[in-house]
């Protein structure tokens, strides 16, 4: 199958992977875009996980102060390298990580950061609702988790789903930006300021 070079550039456009890569998913996948992304998607991930090992000791501090100057953020994003820190990409994707945290409000980076403490109270007043509402004994456990797992999405940056495309987590946006700029990246901090709290 001929593969056109308008549709490598439609699909590279769609999902910012290199052209060869795209090219090579089109013909895998006959020419439909569905399978095509999927195939991109599938092969990222795999990149990615090789990736993920590596040191990151290099990045920005990105900073956002919400119009009106009573709510600020300041994340800090590392990488591999000084180069791929002061590329466009990567600096988008800080500032768009710092607007989500303003935005949406999580308070840790992801699940691991959360204090015992404050899952066991969790659970218990999801456990205490289960039982108010007249739950079967047999189903409150699955209750629980699945309200721990809507927790989770509420407060874990990682979990949560981007602003700016609610159809993407934050963890997918990481991904697809480690994917196309090809280092490890990582969310390691962040402080929410507003005023009055």
């Amino acid at each position: 199958m001929t593969i056109s070079a308008s549709d490598v550039k439609t699909l590279r456009e769609q999902t910012g992977a290199g052209m060869m890569d795209c090219k090579k998913a089109l013909v895998e996948s006959n020419g439909d875009f569905e399978k095509a992304i999927e195939y991109l998607r599938t092969k990222g991930l795999q990149k990615v996980e090789k990736k993920a090992g590596r040191q990151t000791e290099e990045g920005i501090i990105q900073s956002y102060i919400h119009p009106g100057s009573r709510l600020g953020v300041l994340v800090e994003i590392n990488c591999e390298t000084d180069f791929v820190a002061r590329t466009e990409d990567f600096q988008q994707f800080a500032k768009d990580i710092a607007m989500q945290i303003a935005a949406a409000k999580p308070i840790v980076v992801g699940r691991e950061n959360l204090d015992q403490r404050i899952l066991d109270k969790e659970k218990e007043i999801y456990r205490a609702q289960a039982i108010e509402q007249g739950k079967p004994e047999k189903i409150i456990d699955r209750f629980v988790d699945g309200k721990l797992e809507k927790y989770y999405q509420d407060v874990c940056l990682m979990e949560q789903s981007f602003v700016k495309d609610p159809n993407m987590t934050i963890k997918d946006l990481l991904t697809a930006t480690i994917s196309k700029l090809g280092e490890n990246i990582k969310i390691k901090r962040f402080i929410r300021y507003q005023l009055g709290e």
